[in-house]
């Protein structure tokens, strides 16, 4: 691989899909023909190459990505292939950074799916480019039994189907502001080749006549583009392939008395005529199918087939009393899979050179600089090495740029055995592995240059910023690489060094990487952007060893894990537990299985799953300007006074608008580098997309737009035809974001605390708290801190010192609310969605001038910074308490199918798990029905092995992490009026309802109070009767 110069003649690819849909099938087979002889073309689609994980093959489905090298001509392909589950979909992310296309498998029973719209978006995201590849064509004519005219019509839909979903992406209306300025559309791009790449606005992406779409069957081994029956017909109907090729698709029909291709207004015969497609291609198919396998077909077919194309086929395959292997013999050897799909991805797909200068703005976004104050040189190699990317330069002089996308464990056993026994055990002792088996390699993309065994390379982190020097120095690391291996799925061959444009495994670099990294020949160099991941761990569980002696390996364990894992999550909680975060049931049960026999190898205790709930109040979302008055007015408090006495605070609290929570919520990234951004800061990402809607915006102005969006957006869907009333919103929502002190918990969260209005009332010889609004600076809706505090003085004549104590008492009020916002009055919970304002009063102390009383209640009561910290803690706790606090649950988007006679059953199984259906539909030309659902988080564990026992396995769910939903519930609901004394009795014998248990659930786990009977039924017992 050192030696190959040709990089136009490589190709990097992965193949993405929904679960099920045939991707490693489909791998299978490219592996047989082209795979160097690892596979037998017989065993190809059942041995499952690329699944060599026992726990792959027992489940049957990919759980991770990896990567094999194929030779097809004289083209090397880099095949990566990877997991359709929607917990492994971080996988998902790993093989699309490293790749230049993608191959889009769709079921043509099933059509396109959840993950399809998944994997099509992580496509744009990273720039690839696409090809569909529609699989299991078979089924529809051994199974659904559908004719040629209704399966073109079935196609036809799905290519439209998949065109609309990438079509809306362009049209950035799927995508966040944020995702439209990383994943804008592509620049222009230099070069013969690459013009196919670019996609006219009006063009869809995927047409058959373009070459990019592929029929297939991936378990029969045969599959074809347009292109290969444009081929067959040319000579036949005396027509040029090319012409054929663009007429194979679409509404043209073939006039047999003319011999000419026509539109549906040139041929006659009414309804009867079918497209060229039907015809020629289809129709041929349907006849070779029914020849061979029903009982009563033309069993001459298969003959003419053999005969017309030469096809040399041993005469004991054709003699098979099974039917299907003879279909199959013929098949695979009239349409070789492997030839379909290779020679598409050679034609369709681009080589490294041409997807670099595609990429580049994806994988390095240009930088601003902002500061003069910095070494230009520096900033001038790091815009040569990013030259050298865009470039794919592959000298052996040039800048050498790797992308890291995961680290994974391979058993030492399983390691190429270079050099003496003793070298490898060295090994692992520098790496800080111990007596573990495992050995890690990272899984990268070479970009630019050279990189050699024995290199010594810089290990950049995300953060890295090679323009700050020495303040940069953890976010990099020197390392020394000890091996490159070229992967064959499971097996490893060792290369002594690897180009540009090439996929490689690392050795070396287990230390220095925990998931993903940018390695660079130089430290000058702007590490690569962070990968997209489409879902969050959100399933948490505790885990601790049987054995308490095991903790040190479960420590080992978890780390180990940690690193090979690209998606998990290990954390401590508050309570000192052992804290594992994974994507769904099925990756937990992975990253457990993984731990007790591979990492840990101990036993292990698994709590009940850990979920995660917030705490808001009930919102009277129908006048949103009452809501506002009510905040501004200073009727409606809850006061708390410091037990010194010495400070009163007034507290209020409004629910803030749904869509405001939302971008609050989800832009917690992209608002901690706009608060956490410094005056001096010398760099910004400079948005190079030219049809971006926020063209060259700063974050800054991207988040101040998108939260002046969610309040319009909140106010119009209120009542879109009064003017007035809007302007009036807009008016006190303007003055409020200018008052904006900060966010909480943790200064990103959901969650404002507002500024007190100056205009506030003071007593006698007391002082507000006024505060800073920072975050308001930040966004730039106010110029500067000082033209708020110039603010006349709210006392009548308050001293300096008490005005100096004040303004050091800000941070104290800061902390309370934080503290308050992250533990709710529930459960301890976090708070979501809430607008509250405090206002803190600083009265002198009256022991001022008597210096020992002073020390004496300072000693009583403790510090009073700490006294005004719980007070506000308290106090908002205490608002939302008087408020009608709520239980904010997370909800799932579930994704049903299942035959009518399984629905009943379906449905009851959704009943117990309080799930709300959103729709239902029947798929087109099949007996499946699609139910589209939310079903809440708390009630989702085993929610697949019971839908599964209910429907004897009729029945699939796809589960993804959808938002954020309030339960209507109040928890301290008792009966009032007539009717709910009817209902519910006199309150004493009234069950919790939904949202009192799962409150009490986690107080339980938390170890807080909770209040429960401990005699159930009083008038129930009895001693036992004496026996006399």
């Amino acid at each position: 691989m050192g030696d190959d110069s040709d990089v136009q003649k490589i190709r990097n690819i992965c193949i993405l899909a929904h679960v099920d849909h045939g991707k490693t099938t489909l791998a299978d087979h490219l592996i047989a023909a082209s795979g160097g002889g690892v596979l037998h073309p017989k065993l190809a689609g059942r041995i499952r190459f690329m699944d060599y994980l026992d726990e792959e093959q027992r489940r049957a489905i990919t759980m991770k990505s990896s990567s094999i090298a194929l030779h097809y001509k004289d083209y090397s392909v880099n095949l990566i292939d990877s997991p359709g589950h929607m917990d492994f979909c971080s996988e998902v992310s790993t093989a699309a950074r490293l790749s230049d296309g993608a191959l889009i498998l769709v079921d043509a029973v099933e059509g396109v799916h959840i993950q399809t719209h998944a994997v099509l978006r992580q496509c744009w995201i990273e720039k690839l480019t696409p090809c569909l590849v529609l699989n299991k064509i078979d089924r529809l004519i051994s199974e659904l039994k559908l004719s040629p005219m209704e399966a073109y019509t079935r196609l036809l839909r799905i290519v439209q189907h998949v065109n609309g979903i990438v079509s809306a992406y362009k049209s950035e209306k799927y995508l966040s502001d944020v995702d439209s300025i990383l994943a804008g559309p592509s620049g222009d791009i230099v070069g013969d080749e690459s013009a196919e790449f670019i996609e006219d606005d009006e063009e869809d992406t995927f047409q058959p006549q373009k070459g990019n779409v592929a029929f297939v069957c991936a378990l029969d081994g045969w599959g074809f583009r347009v292109h290969e029956f444009a081929e067959f017909y040319a000579s036949k109907l005396g027509a040029s392939a090319a012409a054929l090729q663009k007429a194979l698709w679409g509404p043209r029909y073939f006039n047999p008395k003319t011999k000419m291709i026509v539109g549906k207004k040139g041929i006659g015969g009414g309804g009867k005529a079918r497209p060229m497609f039907v015809q020629f291609v289809l129709e041929p198919l349907w006849q070779v199918y029914q020849g061979a396998l029903e009982d009563d077909g033309d069993k001459g077919m298969l003959e003419k087939v053999i005969k017309s194309f030469n096809l040399s086929i041993p005469s004991r395959e054709l003699q098979n009393k099974d039917p299907k292997i003879v279909l199959q013999a013929v098949m695979s050897r009239w349409l070789p899979l492997s030839d379909a799909i290779l020679s598409m991805v050679v034609k369709c797909m681009p080589d490294p050179i041409a997807a670099q200068s595609f990429r580049v703005s994806r994988l390095l976004p240009k930088k601003e600089v902002l500061d003069n104050l910095i070494d230009h040189d520096v900033l001038a190699e790091a815009e040569l090495i990013r030259k050298s990317v865009e470039a794919c330069d592959l000298r052996p002089e040039a800048p050498c740029v790797a992308f890291v996308s995961k680290m994974f464990a391979v058993h030492v056993k399983m390691l190429p055995q270079r050099g003496s026994h003793g070298e490898i055990l060295n090994n692992y002792s520098d790496e800080g592995e111990g007596d573990s088996d495992e050995c890690f390699l990272a899984f990268a993309r070479i970009f630019s240059g050279v990189l050699s065994a024995g290199q010594r390379v810089f290990v950049l982190s995300a953060l890295y910023n090679p323009l700050k020097g020495e303040s940069m120095q953890k976010h990099m690391q020197e390392a020394n690489i000890q091996s490159l291996y070229l992967m064959m799925g499971q097996g490893l061959k060792v290369v002594t060094s690897a180009k540009a444009g090439n996929i490689v495994a690392i050795r070396g670099l287990g230390q220095h990487i925990l998931k993903s990294a940018t390695l660079s020949s130089s430290r000058n160099c702007w590490p690569f952007s962070s990968m997209a991941f489409q879902v969050s761990p959100t399933l948490r569980v505790a885990i601790e060893p049987t054995d308490p002696a095991d903790t040190g390996a479960l420590l080992q364990g978890l780390r180990l894990l940690n690193r090979a894992d690209p998606f998990v999550e290990v954390t401590v909680s508050a309570r000192g537990e052992h804290v594992l975060a994974a994507a769904g049931e099925v990756h937990l049960e992975r990253c457990i299985k993984d731990l007790k026999e591979r990492f840990a190898k101990v036993s292990l205790e698994v709590s009940p799953p850990l979920v995660s709930y917030k705490e808001t109040i009930e919102g009277e979302v129908t006048n949103m300007l009452e809501n506002l008055k009510r905040l501004s007015s200073s009727s409606e408090y809850i006061e708390k006074t410091t037990p010194n006495g010495r400070c009163v605070l007034h507290v209020k609290v409004m629910k803030l608008p749904p869509s405001l929570t939302k971008v609050l919520y989800e832009s917690s990234d992209l608002l901690g580098d706009v608060i956490g951004i410094r005056s001096g800061q010398t760099v910004k990402n400079l948005e190079t997309h030219s049809s971006s809607i926020l063209e060259n915006y700063s974050p800054t102005e991207v988040m101040r737009k998108r939260i002046m969006d969610a309040v319009e957006s909140d106010i119009l869907s209120r009542d879109e035809n009064d003017k007035d009333y809007i302007d009036k919103c807009k008016v006190k929502w303007q003055k409020l974001l200018r008052r904006i002190w900060t966010l909480g918990p943790g200064q990103i969260g959901p969650n404002i605390l507002f500024t007190p209005d100056i205009k506030a009332e003071s007593t006698n010889s007391s002082v507000l708290i006024r505060g800073c609004p920072h975050v308001s600076e930040r966004l730039g809706y106010v110029g500067d801190s000082t033209a708020a505090n110039s603010v006349g003085e709210t006392s009548s004549n308050p001293s300096e010192a008490l005005c100096m104590e004040a303004e050091r008492l800000e941070s104290s009020v800061i902390s309370g609310f934080q503290l308050a916002t992250s533990a709710g009055p529930l459960c301890d919970e976090p708070m979501w969605g809430l607008a509250f304002i405090i206002e803190a009063y600083i009265s002198p102390s009256r022991g001022q001038y008597d210096e020992s009383e002073t020390h004496q209640k300072s000693e009583q009561y403790g510090v009073f910074a700490g006294q005004v910290i719980t007070a506000v803690k308290d106090a908002c706790r205490a608002a939302v308490l008087q408020r009608k606090p709520r239980l904010v649950e997370a909800m799932y988007f579930c994704e049903l199918n299942t035959s009518m006679e399984y629905l009943g059953p379906m449905y009851a199984v959704l009943a117990r798990r309080r799930a709300r259906v959103l729709k239902e539909e029947m798929q087109e030309g099949s007996p499946l029905f699609t139910v589209h659902a939310y079903v809440p988080v708390s009630e989702s564990f085993g929610f697949a092995d019971e839908l599964r026992r209910w429907t004897s396995g009729a029945a699939s769910a796809l589960l993804v992490l959808s938002h954020w939903e309030t339960l209507s519930e109040d928890p301290f609901f008792v009966p009032k009026t007539e009717e709910e004394l009817e209902e519910f009795g006199d309150g004493s014998s009234v069950l919790h309802n939904t949202a009192r248990k799962l409150i009490d659930a986690v107080r339980r786990r938390k170890g807080l109070p909770v209040e429960e009977k401990v005699v159930q039924h009083g008038t129930k017992q009895r001693t036992l009767a004496r026996k006399v």
